[in-house]
C-alpha cells in the first residue's frame, strides 16, 4: 500500500524518531528499513516493512508511549491525522490492520505484565 510512497522521511540508524512523552501528531508506516519500538531502553517490537507504529498517540492525542530509534537507515511514510482518516474511509482494511497491532501489542504486553 506505500511501496510507491513518494512522500517519505529518512532516517539512519541509531537516529531517534520520536522519544517517550513527546506529543504525537504523526503515525508512520516503514517503506523501507527496521525500527525498534522501546519502553524503559528496553526492545519491545522490531517494525519491519509494511508495519505502522505510533498510530496510540495519533488515535488518543496523548503523549507517546514509547520511544522508536532506526535500527537501519530507514525510510518512513508519515500519516497524519487527516490521512489516517482518508485511508480508513477509502480502504477499510487499513483500519482493520491498525487494530490487529493495537491488539497484538497490547496482547504481549499483558503477557509481559503476568510474567512479573
Amino acid at each position: 500500500m506505500f511501496n510507491n510512497s513518494t512522500d517519505y522521511e529518512s532516517f539512519k540508524q541509531g537516529e531517534a524518531i520520536f522519544n517517550a512523552g513527546d506529543a504525537g501528531e504523526l503515525a508512520y508506516v516503514v517503506k523501507e528499513g527496521e525500527v525498534d519500538i522501546l519502553v524503559a531502553g528496553k526492545v519491545l517490537e522490531r517494525v519491519v516493512p509494511g508495519g505502522i507504529f505510533g498510530e496510540m498517540a495519533l488515535i488518543d492525542n496523548k503523549p507517546r508511549s514509547a520511544s522508536v530509534v532506526a535500527a537501519t537507515d530507514c525510510q518512513l511514510v508519515p500519516i497524519s491525522e487527516n490521512r489516517f482518516t482518508l485511508l480508513v474511509q477509502q480502504t477499510p482494511f487499513f483500519a482493520l490492520e491498525v487494530m490487529r497491532v493495537m491488539a497484538d501489542r497490547l496482547r504481549r504486553n499483558v503477557e509481559i505484565i503476568n510474567k512479573h
